[in-house]
């Protein structure tokens, strides 16, 4: 009873956790905090990286990351700070990743609705220099998906982002293939249109 009176109040809200952080370096309430958004974070990194034990590896990094990160920036929106954070790593994580040219998806490039038959013969690749950034690239194109309407951004995901066909679309979304080649033609043009601005 009487060490209970000289006892600190255990932090509620996650700037409570991240003062207490900053102040006794205590990785314990550091992970109580990160435990209360690593779904999260998990579903980040797996949007991103498409491989369960991948985004499991980037969960634990990040984590990792934070034990730093947090004694060196002030924080005001902790899961606001927190998605962008590991976004940017995700993105990093693909830019290393490749070592070849990356490729834009053709999504990007080609609006004309042209008649594709399989997703990886329609991909523009563009050599990447100093001059065009990717991370820049790939955050304005989730950004540009979001806007889209649901039917043309699922559609899109599935054919170029995990290489579906025609076919396998159609059976996934239960859209006919006639809508679905409706759908990923006017995706297409809306998704360049909005990058493009």
């Amino acid at each position: 009873m009487f060490l209970k009176r000289f006892r600190r109040p255990k932090p509620i809200t996650d700037a409570e956790y991240l003062a207490a952080y900053r102040s006794t370096g205590d990785l314990v309430t550091l992970g109580e905090l990160y435990e209360r958004h690593m779904d999260l974070v998990y579903a980040v990194c797996y949007n991103y990286l498409r491989d369960q034990e991948e985004a499991k590896d980037a969960v634990m990094q990040l984590f990792e990351q934070l034990v730093t990160d947090l004694q060196r920036h002030e924080v005001q929106h902790f899961k606001t700070w927190l998605h962008t954070v590991a976004r940017n790593y995700c993105l990093m994580q693909l830019r290393r990743r490749t070592s070849q040219p990356v490729r834009i998806d053709a999504v990007v490039a080609d609006a004309s609705g042209a008649d594709f038959q399989s997703s990886s013969s329609n991909m523009t690749t563009l050599n990447l220099d100093d001059d065009l950034d990717l991370e820049e690239d790939l955050t304005r194109m989730e950004a540009c998906l979001q806007t889209l309407p649901t039917e043309q951004r699922t559609c899109l995901t599935l054919f170029y982002l995990e290489q579906k066909s025609y076919a396998d679309v159609s059976n996934l979304t239960g859209y006919d293939l006639k809508q679905v080649k409706s759908y990923l033609q006017n995706g297409r043009r809306n998704l360049k249109l909005c990058m493009q601005k």
